[in-house]
């Protein structure tokens, strides 16, 4: 530093000071400019726990900042399509059978144990079209039933019971959660396990018929249905979602959810890399995440969903001896439009 004669520094050595000093003061908000981000797109339904469990944690581990879109599995799949060559999105967690349309249109990077080592702790099932996609977690399908009812149902044959005339209610088939209905009444018709009922939507259709008497309603809209659940107008739902109906009963319902004996259906909630993802390390680093066991047991109770991860307990009151039932959804997809024409045939109110 040089100063003047009378030993105060010198003007210009003030003023390179000053801008070594704007220098040191600026640095902060050019580094918080250079964060790396990672957009991930999902359900809305999703943000409150990714940005209060997954968020916070990857952050500090990665040394990143996720921004978190939420919107419907369709939405993300027209933002993956429009912006086909130069994508913002890394990841995508999307229903199955949207999954299967990413696929077709080549939007997917597929998964490897190489750059998500935890795909081989994975239960059977949970990794699709030769890693294109996986399960990070399962929601799963029972029966939602009110608390007026003497005693819970059991079974899946409860929803054919001819003593709950009028107040049974079912999602259709236009809903991803109605679907598996037509594999449990093939399975009751067969007398076979659940997962056999994937194989004969013939029996699963002839004994939908019978369960007619019983309907008070079938419904597309979640919420309209389980407002006359809890007003007591029906008595059960069948089959029902388990984040959906755990989140209604936290919030005060008077209602619960079973788990029948003959077993559940586990919901696709899938994650992928979207491909030219532009932050495709960090991309994988988070789906490697979403898969892991210690993640997911923070997230299954949130959720009331089932872990895609070997290691993961399953959520507090289910039998550790619940068999899960994993649904062929490219099948679905390939039969869905079909199934749905011949609901609308032969199941009419």
């Amino acid at each position: 530093m040089s100063f003047s004669n009378s030993g105060v520094p010198s003007r210009r050595t003030i003023l390179k000071a000053g801008i070594a000093l704007t220098g040191l003061v600026a640095a902060p908000s050019v580094l918080r400019a250079q964060t790396k981000e990672l957009v991930v797109g999902g359900a809305a339904s999703h943000k409150p726990w990714v940005e209060s469990i997954v968020a916070p944690a990857f952050e500090k581990k990665y040394k990143c900042k996720i921004i978190f879109e939420g919107t419907k599995s369709l939405v993300n799949l027209e933002k993956m399509q429009k912006n086909k060559g130069s994508q913002y999105l890394s990841v995508v967690q999307m229903d199955d059978p949207v999954m299967i349309l990413a696929v077709r249109e080549g939007l997917l990077e597929p998964l490897t144990t190489a750059a998500v080592p935890n795909l081989a702790d994975l239960v059977p099932g949970a990794v699709h079209m030769d890693g294109a996609w996986a399960n990070y977690l399962q929601p799963w399908l029972g029966i939602a039933y009110a608390n007026s009812m003497k005693a819970p149902p059991t079974s899946w044959a409860d929803l054919f019971d001819p003593k709950y005339k009028g107040r049974i209610i079912i999602p259709s088939p236009q809903n991803t959660e109605g679907l598996p209905l037509i594999f449990a009444a093939a399975a009751l018709a067969k007398g076979a396990p659940l997962a056999a009922g994937q194989k004969d939507v013939d029996a699963g259709f002839a004994k939908l018929a019978t369960l007619k008497p019983n309907l008070l309603t079938i419904y597309t809209q979640m919420p309209q249905a389980y407002n006359l659940l809890e007003q007591g107008e029906a008595l059960m739902i069948g089959p029902a979602m388990s984040s959906y109906a755990s989140e209604r009963k936290a919030a005060g319902a008077p209602i619960s959810l079973a788990a029948p004996k003959e077993g559940v259906f586990a919901m696709p909630s899938g994650i992928a890399v979207v491909k030219g993802a532009p932050q495709a390390e960090l991309a994988f680093a988070y789906v490697n995440e979403l898969l892991s066991a210690p993640l997911q047991a923070e997230l299954v109770g949130p959720t009331n969903s089932l872990g895609a991860n070997k290691a993961t307990p399953k959520p507090a009151g289910l039998p550790a001896d619940l068999k899960v039932v994993q649904i062929d959804w490219a099948d679905v997809a390939a039969e869905r439009t079909k199934w749905v024409s011949r609901w609308d045939r032969d199941m009419a109110l």
